[in-house]
């Protein structure tokens, strides 16, 4: 089928995945149509002359002054999760810090009680809930993060709550094992943290049966004071990276150091870096890791900004995600999210929608998606403008009037939201 016309259309091709991008090297196309066939793209170009060569093919029409991206995609969110921490917000508005709240026993571990109290049902319907909120919003492929179980029960049964919501969403969904988010209470023993041990359960005991059941191919793990060392970081990722596991690291939130170990074994993305100066700025540009940007968990703790601006003049790679998590970023707007980043760092338009299209993609090694040209995923999003810098300029108000996903125009039901 034809789908057109579209006042504007960004293919977001013949991009570099690395590096500074300016705007006069995005692609735009004026008055322009999408073939697609099977749920992925033909062809882009002229409406006008797409319509003359695939004149027997069904025509799909639009409404006029549509500006077309390629759907949004989210690397890095925690959508699996129960309960509130609201408590906790309010305590960070009196002056609490993200890991003093930890300390007293709020934080990620209030998180771990609600969800596991939650019924698998309640897990999946909470899920899915909030995947076609996002879906609504744009974003196609969405990454979801377990990691409020912390024990092998639990976080299995958060992972077979991703896998269902995947079922029944439009979107994609892409499972993440974080169990080693914190050492769980159950292996503390007063001021004694059993780290190596808790890991040790996770390798022997959870990530066979997350590839047994084709659960999750990606394992990450929160490098921090009061989660895990570096040094055993590093012994858990390697060992799962030998079980065939990809690697993804949150790292360089609060404190430095983790950039090297992203480095050192080739993890797919490092997430956060807040906390990275010029040292695991160079260290990651001399390897293949994508540094990915979460802007809401800088608005929702009150934290600076990751470095973007200096990530991308040294050659890196930058996605940005939303973090979407009941704690340090609860919006969960991942456009607004990168409009702010974007002016506070001045990130081009260009480098904003490569880090939340193609860059993005790259992040979680999707090869098919990110960009509207021949042989992509046909997601597509429409925005009701006749100039696509309009787009980021509402800071997320501004919200897609068309998604398509697998070339299907989608009607998202988010009432219960």
């Amino acid at each position: 089928m034809l789908i057109g016309p579209f006042t504007q259309l960004l293919t977001m091709a013949s991009l570099p995945l690395r590096g500074p991008i300016t705007d006069d090297q995005l692609e735009i196309i004026p008055d322009a149509g999408i073939v697609v066939r099977n749920g992925c793209i033909v062809e882009v170009g002229s409406f006008a002359e797409l319509r003359i060569r695939y004149a027997e093919k069904k025509l799909v029409p639009v409404e006029r002054n549509l500006v077309a991206f390629p759907g949004m995609i989210d690397a890095h969110t925690h959508l699996c999760w129960a309960g509130s921490r609201a408590a906790d917000y309010a305590l960070r508005l009196s002056g609490k810090s993200y890991l003093e709240i930890a300390t007293a026993g709020g934080g990620i571990l209030d998180t771990v009680r609600k969800t596991r109290a939650a019924t698998s049902d309640e897990l999946v319907q909470l899920t899915l809930q909030r995947a076609n909120l996002l879906l609504s919003r744009g974003i196609t492929t969405i990454e979801v993060k377990s990691g409020y179980g912390l024990t092998v029960h639990h976080e299995l049964k958060i992972l077979e709550a991703i896998a269902d919501a995947n079922r029944q969403t439009a979107a994609d969904l892409v499972p993440t094992c974080l169990a080693a988010h914190v050492v769980p209470p159950e292996y503390k023993k007063g001021s004694v943290v059993s780290e190596e041990e808790y890991l040790t359960v996770l390798l022997n005991e959870l990530l066979p049966e997350v590839k047994r059941r084709n659960l999750a191919s990606r394992v990450d793990v929160f490098i921090e004071k009061g989660a895990f060392s570096e040094a055993a970081a590093r012994y858990y990722l390697q060992a799962a990276r030998d079980r065939g596991f990809d690697l993804v690291i949150h790292g360089d939130q609060f404190t430095a150091g983790a950039a090297a170990v992203a480095n050192d074994l080739h993890a797919l993305s490092i997430d956060h870096l807040e906390a990275a100066g010029a040292k695991e700025i160079t260290t990651l540009a001399q390897g293949s890791t994508i540094a990915v940007a979460l802007p809401g968990a800088s608005l929702g703790l009150g934290e600076p900004f990751a470095p973007a601006r200096k990530l991308l003049d040294a050659d890196n790679a930058l996605a940005i995600a939303s973090d979407w998590n009941p704690g340090s970023a609860p919006m969960g707007n991942l456009l607004a999210q990168a409009a702010i980043l974007g002016a506070a760092q001045q990130l081009s338009t260009a480098e904003v929608w490569a880090a939340i299209t193609y860059r993005a993609a790259a992040a979680l090694k999707l090869g098919d998606r990110g960009k509207l040209q021949k042989g992509m995923k046909a997601d597509i999003i429409a925005f009701q403008t006749n100039d696509y810098r309009e787009v980021l300029y509402r800071q997320g108000e501004l919200r897609p009037s068309i998604v398509i996903k697998n070339g299907k125009m989608l009607t998202i039901n988010t009432k219960q939201l």
